[in-house]
């Protein structure tokens, strides 16, 4: 008989088997299976009104994930709000808002439109537990003119709700009660336990706090419900606790007919949320809200996976390979240095040295870092590369990063270490416990320097956008245009450097007229803007380290767009030291409007003394106590948070000797400040950011001169703390 092929008898086993099976069971092998159900996580809390997580106009106790930033627009009823939050740690968020209140009656403050600028801060008390609700206790509008001042203390429980179909996941149910005071607390009062309460001033000028109006005065409760069905819609209703007893008295800005409030919200795409909403009976209101968070990047990092190391022993097999003979040849030194310089050229770096003892066991390479923000992914790919080039009989790896012509650091990586631990489940604790990280010091006298690194010449071309904020008349202006950059540098730790500013567009031109009764050091920005081609800045600097753990800067010429003199800089940085100390003088003359080479009349000295401290989880504290430039002393203290990505975000205020009166609108100087590196956006290696201060209100009081190439941004970034936490990416 013949044999039956393989593939047949497989066939022919299958349709027998088939008609063998029950019904059921063939209906279960020919009936598409359904398919597995997608699950999408939740969206973060959505905000209220006021920016703030909550529900319509009222606050909740909910707290947005860690490092959040969100920027969110607003309005109902003639009222537009813009609001900035970023929750700063997992129980503390701040906001920052401007405002605009359009009236149908009397005027505010002498304005048809009334614009106003406040901050809200909240904290939270208690986490939610299973039990428990969480517990926020939140100050709004706590130092501004105080029209939006309110406090609370809310609780929020949340509840998991069924799925609405299998192939969604469970929602979400929020149950939200409070106490407020203040605005919070104008309608349906059930008492005080605090005595009275001053109300509203309008036109007061506004920045202090105003902790004796905290918690007093009338309170009332408000009270609302959320629900989520699923990772795209949510609900909201709520009993709101505020009278808005300026917005329907004279200035008629709406009718408030009712204290409930309903929405709907959508979310578009993840970190974009829109609702609608119909608030107090009488009024339709709409948001757009916008999240971003710095641990989350919009584009995956797209960088060229290094070549691996290879051990020595796969590839010195013999005791000839392993000869030393190769330092004392200076042409087998400089061979080597080439190499090395190709090497790192496709890496995007810069070999700047390279020294190669006569015991032939240690190497020590300088190099810059011109295309990626983190140091430690450079110092990863300089020392592969050492790893790949340099003789068997080298064990000894020195890296040092260069900026300016400064050595920053040097570290020490043992060969055997890296041949040993580039495929070890712990790569990156195993290698970092072992790696040494010291003070650089000086250049060996006989360092191979690179060829053609000096002089050097560069120029670029880019946009800028210089805003303009918070005119009552029109609260943003802008100007728009190109800057084309040139610089040389001459030797080592020597640079000169200006721009030419073109704009192309722009209204700052047409903005108010400076009021300040304190010198003009910043306050005639709108004279400054009257000309459209300027030289915005041409210095000469030069950096140097004076000794160990000491820095130095000077620099003169035109500094920025208003000021230009000489400056000099000491700094005090250990490499292994959190702490950083410094000193900086600076004698100045204010540059004519148009922005050349001629000067005005005003002459100062300004200088301070600062105090740098690097907390842990990338948290920066900063001191800086001196004069300033309308010849006020006091002192500026700042807080930034600094994510391993690059982002940064911030706040600062400063007190001085001017008295509140003298300085004008806003009592003091303050702001915040972000900067979101373009890696981050872009998905591409690069050094450069995105950022911008914003201040309430600009005035003259407490303002310092822009002086380039300040010390402590460039030496920290290649020192212990910082490439402690950048650790990771040494492997990239």
């Amino acid at each position: 008989m013949a044999r039956m092929p393989a593939a047949r008898i497989l066939a022919t086993s299958v349709v027998m088997a088939s008609v063998a099976l029950p019904a059921q069971a063939q209906d279960a092998l020919t009936t598409p299976k359904p398919e597995a159900p997608r699950f999408k996580p939740l969206p973060a809390p959505s905000l209220n009104f006021y920016g703030s997580p909550g529900l319509v106009d009222m606050p909740s106790a909910e707290m947005l994930p860690d490092g959040q930033f969100a920027t969110t627009y607003s309005w109902f009823g003639g009222q537009a709000r813009y609001n900035l939050t970023f929750q700063a740690t997992p129980w503390l968020s701040a906001s920052f808002r401007y405002n605009g209140i359009q009236t149908n009656g009397a005027q505010i403050a002498g304005f048809s439109t009334y614009y106003d600028r406040g901050f809200d801060v909240r904290l939270r008390l208690l986490r939610e537990g299973r039990y428990r609700p969480a517990v926020t206790l939140g100050l709004q509008d706590f130092a501004g003119t105080g029209i939006y001042a309110g406090e609370y203390i809310v609780a929020t429980k949340n509840f998991d709700t069924p799925a609405l179909s299998h192939r969604g996941g469970a929602g979400r149910l929020k149950l939200t009660a409070g106490l407020g005071w203040g605005r919070l607390g104008s309608n349906g009062s059930i008492g005080s336990i605090s005595g009275t309460r001053p109300g509203f001033v309008a036109g007061d000028t506004g920045g202090e706090l105003a902790y004796d109006q905290w918690f007093r005065g009338e309170m009332a409760p408000f009270a609302g419900i959320e629900w989520l069905p699923n990772d795209r819609w949510g609900f909201k209703a709520e009993y709101s606790s505020d009278a808005y007893v300026l917005e329907t008295g004279a200035p008629d800005v709406f009718e408030r007919k009712s204290s409930f409030n309903f929405g709907a919200e959508y979310q578009a795409r993840p970190g974009l949320r829109l609702g609608a909403y119909y608030l107090y009976g009488s009024e339709i209101g709409v948001t757009a809200q916008i999240q971003l968070n710095p641990k989350h990047p919009t584009q995956p990092m797209r960088v060229s996976a290094p070549v691996p190391v290879a051990p020595r022993s796969s590839w010195a097999t013999e005791d000839s390979h392993w000869s030393r003979d190769w330092a004392q040849s200076t042409r087998a030194k400089t061979t080597l240095r080439d190499l090395m310089s190709e090497a790192l050229q496709q890496d995007g770096l810069i070999l700047e040295a390279l020294t190669l003892p006569a015991d032939g066991t240690e190497a020590e390479l300088r190099y810059r870092n011109p295309r990626y923000r983190a140091q430690t992914l450079a110092i990863g790919h300089a020392a592969r590369a050492m790893a790949r080039l340099l003789p068997p009989s080298v064990e000894t790896l020195k890296i040092v990063p260069m900026r300016g012509g400064l050595a920053l650091s040097q570290v020490v990586i043992r060969r055997s270490d890296l041949e040993a631990l580039e495929h070890s489940p712990d790569a990156t604790e195993a290698l970092w416990a072992v790696t040494g990280l010291q003070e650089a010091g000086p250049l060996a006298g006989d360092a191979l320097v690179a060829q053609d690194l000096y002089p050097a010449f560069s120029t670029s071309i880019s946009p800028y956008t210089a805003p303009s904020y918070f005119d009552p008349d029109l609260p943003f202006r802008l100007d728009v245009g190109v800057d084309l950059k040139a610089s040389y540098a001459p030797a080592p730790g020597w640079r000169i450097a200006g721009t030419i500013r073109q704009r192309v567009w722009g209204n700052v031109k047409d903005g108010r007229a400076s009021n300040s009764v304190l010198p003009h050091v910043r306050t005639d920005a709108t004279e400054y803007a009257q000309f459209g081609t300027t030289l915005k800045n041409l210095y000469v600097t030069r950096q140097w380290q004076m000794g160990r753990d000491l820095y130095a800067r000077s620099t003169a010429g035109l500094f920025e767009s208003m000021f230009g003199g000489v400056s000099g800089e000491v700094l005090w940085k250990p490499v292994s030291s959190r702490l950083a100390l410094g000193v900086e003088g600076n004698y100045v003359v204010q540059r004519d409007y148009d922005q050349r080479l001629s000067f005005r009349d005003y002459k100062t000295f300004t200088g301070h003394a600062s105090a740098y401290y690097q907390l842990d989880k990338g948290y920066h504290v900063q001191l800086d106590a001196g004069r300033y430039l309308a010849g006020d002393y006091g002192a500026t203290f700042s807080l930034d948070r600094e994510f391993a990505n690059g982002w940064r975000v911030g706040g600062f205020f400063t007190l001085t000797d001017v008295s509140s009166e003298d300085f004008g609108e806003g009592s003091f100087d303050k702001g915040f400040r972000f900067s979101i590196p373009l890696d981050w956006l872009l998905g591409k290696p690069s050094r450069n950011t995105f950022g911008m201060t914003v201040r309430p209100t600009q005035r003259d009081g407490g303002q310092r001169v822009h002086v380039p190439d300040r010390l402590y941004g460039q030496i920290r970034e290649a020192h212990r703390a910082q490439l402690t936490r950048q650790r990771a990416r040494i492997w990239e």
